[in-house]
């Protein structure tokens, strides 16, 4: 067996993850060997996600590249919601998506287009990696009737008035995954004046009719035209790609009492047994005034910190310092803390660049060694993000390794991270290049003058110069209108 299979085999050996099914940290034990299915749920494009949204993706990216670099083989998917996600997750409200069309003058597969299109655009700026596979609810409509018909065929699901509903007596361990207590629950008394529920607590699958009958996004069913609920989406699409049962379902943990309820009740009530083997689930970005809600306007989104002069990825370095599952309390002076820290790893690269290599010695392999066994042992302990960086901190700051043993162990850590975008990424605008050039041209005549003018036109741009005797080196202080993709 090879070093690196050795290792990959270890690092799996010790992988433990908090399960919400259990509440208790877990190994992670795959149904097919090397092989992950991966579903996390992905966003109600009716809006920009806000930074709160997008500390999830982050954390789901981290659990997939930690997932990858151990050597597994990860089947990423993500559903994008472009229809049936009620105001209210218990099944009250307008669509998002008809709210969202009225309000921007616009069809909802406009509207859908346009704020997917912004969501992955913020991912990229986050570094936050793509799914495999991408399942937008609008087009797996067959899908989400089959898998309804197949619960009335159970005897689990019951028709009234072109409305089908998910009948929560049917289901015994329905309340189990959310601890949930009915007696206490305010949230299904609401709902309790949808005369047609034999139940308070059960759910709409199918919609044919409602309070809205003019609703533009409807489809032909054998119950009528209309649309989904929202919960069937996820139940049929992560079916498809995963299959009756798969290893990880992630989400925010306010998906837990409803949304991943209603997720577990439809799908091992239609296939008879555990549908997913592990759940995770990332704790909420805080502000003064709360957890950040699009539903309450006023919140932050990454063109916002553009705005402001921060580069996104500083706000992805801020979400490391805190453990997923800990709530994470967003002030500027944070955020201002982890963009010095990010900077000083972007200062700590051009150095390390402007260095010759050299072959690591006998001692800086044994602490390089050391270093990424104190990184691992605390990523594959339920991702804990902030004692991983800790490690690396002080492995950074240690005299006795080479530069070279430092950019080996930032190298490993960064993979995982994602600390820093790949090096194609990372390119200058034409015209921020032809500036870095004609000061260099400056400085070859000595027309220091101009050559300081040339460097504050490019600092007011967010790049900052390093001369080097070979050359000048850059990298970026703040996201303007710096890079292209």
């Amino acid at each position: 067996m090879s070093d690196k299979s050795k290792s990959e085999k270890n690092m799996k050996n010790q992988m433990k993850f908090f399960n919400t099914l259990t509440r208790e940290a877990q190994p992670l034990a795959p149904i097919n060997a090397n092989e992950i299915g991966l579903y996390t749920c992905g966003p109600t494009v009716y809006s920009y996600a806000h930074i709160g949204n997008l500390r999830t993706y982050i954390f789901e990216d981290i659990l997939r590249r930690v997932l990858e670099k151990s050597g597994y083989s990860v089947k990423h998917v993500m559903n994008i919601t472009d229809v049936g996600h009620l105001q209210s997750d218990a099944d009250e409200g307008e669509d998002k998506m008809e709210v969202a069309a009225r309000r921007e003058k616009k069809s909802p597969w406009e509207i859908a287009k346009f704020f997917e299109s912004t969501f992955f655009s913020d991912c990229a700026d986050l570094n936050v990696q793509r799914p495999h596979v991408v399942c937008r609810a609008t087009e797996h409509i067959p899908e989400m009737i089959e898998f309804v018909k197949a619960l009335e065929e159970k005897g689990i699901a019951y028709a009234v008035d072109g409305n089908v509903y998910y009948d929560t007596s049917k289901f015994s361990s329905y309340a189990d995954f959310a601890r949930l207590d009915f007696s206490q629950m305010q949230e299904f008394g609401r709902v309790e004046q949808d005369s047609r529920k034999r139940n308070p607590q059960d759910f709409v699958l199918w919609f044919s009719q409602s309070k809205y009958p003019n609703q533009i996004m409807k489809w032909d069913s054998p119950w009528g035209v209309g649309f989904p609920g929202w919960h069937i989406e996820c139940s049929a699409m992560a079916s498809k790609y995963l299959g009756e049962q798969f290893d990880i379902h992630c989400g925010g943990i306010d998906h837990i009492p409803v949304h991943h309820t209603n997720e577990i009740a439809q799908s091992e009530g239609r296939f008879g047994h555990r549908w997913v083997n592990h759940w995770m689930h990332g704790e909420f970005l805080v502000l003064d005034k709360g957890k950040m809600s699009k539903s309450k306007g006023g919140t932050l989104t990454v063109a916002t910190l553009k705005e402001l002069g921060y580069d996104p990825m500083h706000f992805r370095y801020l979400c490391l310092n805190a453990h997923y599952r800990s709530q994470l309390k967003f002030s500027y002076d944070s955020l201002d803390g982890a963009r010095n820290a990010y900077e000083t790893l972007q200062h700590k690269q051009a150095d390390w660049a402007a260095e010759p290599e050299s072959p690591l010695s006998a001692q800086d392999k044994k602490l390089v060694a050391d270093y990424e066994g104190q990184f691992w042992s605390a990523m594959t302990d339920d991702l804990n993000a902030p004692l991983a960086l800790s490690a690396l901190w002080t492995g950074l700051r240690d005299d006795r390794m080479s530069t070279t043993a430092k950019q080996a162990l930032f190298g490993t850590v960064n993979e995982v991270l994602g600390i820093t975008k790949p090096e194609e990424e990372m390119k200058l605008a034409p015209e921020l290049e032809q500036l870095i050039k004609d000061r260099e041209a400056a400085r070859g005549q000595k027309d220091w003058k101009r050559a300081d003018e040339l460097r504050g036109k490019l600092e007011d741009q967010g790049i900052l110069i390093k001369d080097r005797p070979n050359g000048t080196d850059w990298f970026v202080k703040k996201n303007k209108t710096s890079l292209t993709p």
